[in-house]
């Protein structure tokens, strides 16, 4: 990467990673905690207020996209951040499980992912679009363990009020990273001409991919309402779960970085995305079957290969998504991504939340399975994108063809 590429990449993945902290940080404790709340002894009601905040993040990642394309991404990522930190003030302040919906629903509605994204697309190269789509995952998983680990000590310290009142100091500082860190948007993107939302909902690749990112977040947020239960049913309460979350999510990591990048460089990203599609559904499988008599090694084995497929589709989609989309439109199409993403969320924290009631764990998992499945078969027929060449790459073959 370039100085520059090295800058838009960490000052990006620092906002992705500082916002997921603050959301992430509740997601442990949440179910435990809303419990609490007048209206929290309705586990359908808790699912709700858990995947609310896709809800409304996906009925706004499309305007917010459109937004950053006409308005400029640094304004619009702003305005978002802001919108976001109200709704985590409100859900600190809330006294009932309704108003916890309200501000769980004002956060969704600050939907920054989008620009965020097309930002940092703009500001890197073909080549390295994955490195740096990468480093944003990796951050969002640092989070994600860092959040096991310290959510249930916070929670015991300042409750779930104040780790959403954390949420939205945390935001607040996104602010200032977004206008002194991150660099200035590329003069191309602002005097390139604007594309047709038809030419993003038409583009086959694009669709594939937005039906595989609602999946694998409808399917991580449902897994999450019966994992925390089903630890507790092998031994382990909510105090010491982060002793299998935290190895877990860091090994995982190095096997992303092991088979993602050497395998995407030769060629092999389609064998790679598949089998990482595959493997989730043989997760959830896997779940289904010790759901009955969990035990903590098996459970730790599962999440250890969940969050090894995880994180190569977490790395692999938004940089595809990217590449294949028209550059003129990239806000737009990620737009449309991100909203798909989101409605994942609200799906599988809603959906799960009701199988739970209905069928337990069982039922969590047997959905899961089916909506991998599906998505394996839509998959199938994809065409890893074809990076653009660099300069060098270019004057290589010129020099060759000479």
């Amino acid at each position: 990467m370039t100085p520059l590429e090295r800058r838009a990449s960490g000052s990006l993945a620092t906002v992705f990673a500082a916002r997921m902290l603050g959301l992430f940080l509740v997601l442990p404790v949440f179910a435990l905690e809303a419990a609490g709340y007048p209206g929290g002894d309705d586990p359908a009601r808790i699912g709700l207020a858990m995947g609310i905040y896709g809800l409304t993040q996906g009925l706004l990642q499309i305007p917010f996209g459109l937004a950053s394309d006409r308005f400029g991404r640094k304004r619009t990522i702003t305005l978002g951040l802001v919108v976001f930190a109200l709704g985590s003030f409100v859900a600190a302040a809330a006294p009932t499980l309704t108003w916890l919906i309200v501000g769980r629903s004002l956060q969704g509605a600050g939907a920054v992912s989008a620009a965020v994204t097309a930002l940092l697309a703009d500001q890197t190269r073909d080549e390295v679009r994955t490195k740096s789509m990468a480093m944003v995952g990796a951050s969002i998983g640092l989070m994600f363990a860092l959040s096991l680990v310290a959510a249930p000590m916070l929670a015991a310290g300042i409750g779930l009020a104040g780790l959403f009142a954390l949420t939205g100091v945390l935001a607040l500082g996104c602010i200032a990273v977004v206008r002194w860190w991150t660099p200035p948007e590329p003069q191309q993107h602002r005097d390139m001409p604007r594309g047709r939302m038809s030419e993003v909902l038409k583009h086959p690749a694009l669709l594939r991919l937005n039906l595989g990112v609602f999946v694998l977040h409808a399917v991580q947020l449902a897994m999450w309402v019966a994992v925390p239960g089903l630890l507790v049913t092998a031994g382990l309460d909510a105090q010491h779960q982060w002793e299998v979350y935290l190895p877990t999510v860091l090994g995982s990591f190095f096997v992303m970085a092991a088979v993602l990048f050497p395998l995407e460089r030769r060629g092999y990203l389609r064998a790679v995305f598949l089998g990482s599609v595959g493997l989730i559904g043989v997760v959830q499988l896997g779940f289904l079957l010790v759901a009955a008599r969990p035990g903590v090694a098996e459970m730790g084995a599962l999440l250890f290969l969940f969050f090894c497929g995880f994180n190569v589709l977490e790395a692999s989609q938004p940089s595809m998504a990217s590449r294949v989309a028209p550059a003129h439109a990239r806000g737009a199409a990620l737009g449309v991504y991100n909203t798909l993403q989101s409605l994942g969320f609200f799906v599988g924290g809603a959906l799960g939340g009701w199988l739970a009631k209905v069928a337990g764990p069982h039922g969590v998992f047997g959905a899961c399975a089916a909506l991998m499945l599906l998505w394996l078969v839509v998959a199938w027929p994809m065409r890893a994108p074809q990076r653009a060449k660099s300069p060098e790459e270019t004057l290589a073959d010129e020099a060759q063809a000479t």
